[in-house]
């Protein structure tokens, strides 16, 4: 708590006196708590000026275009690290020695099987179902085979589940792509890494070796930590009002798949590839230049700027490097790729992106990265959805941590009708 305090005047003479909360870094936030004792709300239609919590795993400032995780930026962590070294350091708040890092990978790699009765559930789902939608209902029936260990009050439980939904997520997300296409599901390889193990269930075959290719690896490796977490954004949200109730993790890791899903929120990359796929070929780009620059047409190009970051996106600037050596070590030369390329050269010279900040973002790099490994558009978000697992996961973990658990309760300005008198049309 700061030394400062706020004071609000409201124009019939009565005063407040509202503490300030100091933050480390940021933005520092006046306490309003006490407002409600007094007939008085705020209003802030979508919380973009309220802090919901405090919290110490994401600091993020989209003026400089900065993101840190527990302190480190984030290029540094996803051009130095594997996705687990960044998930231990998100659960546990710094980065594992090397005996943390062996242990913590042989119990991520006892969980990655999933239950035999689990994987018959798949077939309850049409086969051309969204694989999102699949992925919202298997993981909140984890809840129905492990619920032995979901006393939430219980840390070792705590611990437990954290575990197993950071190692079954992989298997579960490359089970709805194999399903979508009728494939046998293939079992996890513990020897291969997370990011590895991943594109082995996503593409091996009982028919053939499969040997995962290190550039590709390191790509997807690369693109799940850059989507580990990203502060209170929506899905987070969701997922701390979730447990705010007590609900079990499973549970809360299904409401924030469920907000994921929503196209303002994770499915970004899959509408730039959409975009990349109306415009068709290079030849047709000026076209969509000029459409993007007509305030009168509603045409926007999307994978440039971001809601966050006024400044270039840190993350982009590492999947930009991964983008480049993805597509030198496949040799794909697609019209769709052409046109990525071109229009990425375009927002990096013409002045009127650079005069607003409308460099490619992350989801424009990852979308061409996914499509040219040969992951399809309806995947894009599943893969999101398994890189903010441990993001989810890490501030489901801090509220407990930090003895915050107090149940959600949003407030309301009503404006309906005042309180009137029955009378029944049919008398």
């Amino acid at each position: 708590m700061s030394d400062l305090t706020a004071k609000l005047s409201l124009s019939d003479g009565r005063e407040f006196d509202l503490p300030i909360h100091k933050a480390s870094l940021g933005y520092d936030a006046i306490d309003v708590q006490a407002l409600s004792k007094n007939h008085l709300f705020t209003f802030d239609p979508g919380l973009m000026s309220t802090a919901m919590c405090k919290s110490e795993i994401t600091y993020i400032d989209g003026e400089k275009g900065i993101l840190l995780h527990r302190g480190y930026p984030i290029h540094d962590l996803a051009m130095k690290c594997d996705y687990l070294e960044v998930a231990f350091l998100l659960l546990y708040g710094e980065l594992p020695d090397k005996d943390d890092y062996a242990e913590f990978s042989k119990v991520v790699r006892k969980h990655t099987l999933v239950h035999e009765q689990l994987s018959r559930f798949f077939h309850g789902f049409r086969r051309d179902s969204h694989p999102m939608a699949v992925m919202c209902g298997v993981s909140g029936a984890l809840a129905a085979f492990y619920h032995d260990v979901l006393d939430v009050s219980d840390e070792e439980h705590r611990t437990l589940t954290a575990l197993r939904l950071l190692a079954k997520m992989p298997t579960l997300a490359a089970m709805c792509y194999k399903y979508s296409i009728g494939h046998p599901f293939m079992f996890p390889q513990n020897n291969l890494s997370y990011a590895g193990n991943f594109l082995y269930m996503m593409f091996a075959t009982p028919c053939e070796p499969y040997v995962v290719n290190p550039v590709l690896e390191k790509a997807i490796n690369r693109i799940l930590i850059l989507h580990a977490d990203h502060e209170q954004n929506a899905s987070t949200s969701t997922v701390r009002t979730a447990a705010s109730s007590g609900a079990n993790p499973f549970a809360c890791i299904a409401a924030g798949i469920a907000s994921l899903w929503g196209p303002a929120h994770g499915g970004a990359n899959e509408a730039c590839i959409k975009m990349l796929e109306e415009i068709g070929t290079v030849d047709r780009i000026p076209e969509f230049i000029a459409r993007a620059k007509d305030k009168k047409d509603p045409f926007r190009l999307m994978g440039f700027g971001h809601r966050v970051y006024k400044n270039y996106d840190p993350r982009a600037k590492v999947m930009r490097e991964t983008c480049h050596e993805v597509l030198q070590e496949l040799g794909i030369k697609t019209p769709l790729l052409q046109v990525a390329m071109e229009l990425e050269r375009i927002a990096l010279t013409d002045e009127y992106f650079i005069e607003r900040n409308l460099y490619p973002n992350v989801d424009f790099y990852s979308g061409i990265i996914l499509k040219a490994i040969g992951i399809p558009v309806s995947m894009f978000t599943v893969i999101f959805a398994l890189g903010r697992t441990v993001g989810w996961i890490s501030h489901w973990k801090e509220m407990y941590d930090f003895g915050t658990l107090k149940i959600v309760r949003p407030r309301q300005v009503y404006t309906g009708y005042t309180e009137r008198e029955l009378e029944k049309s049919s008398e």
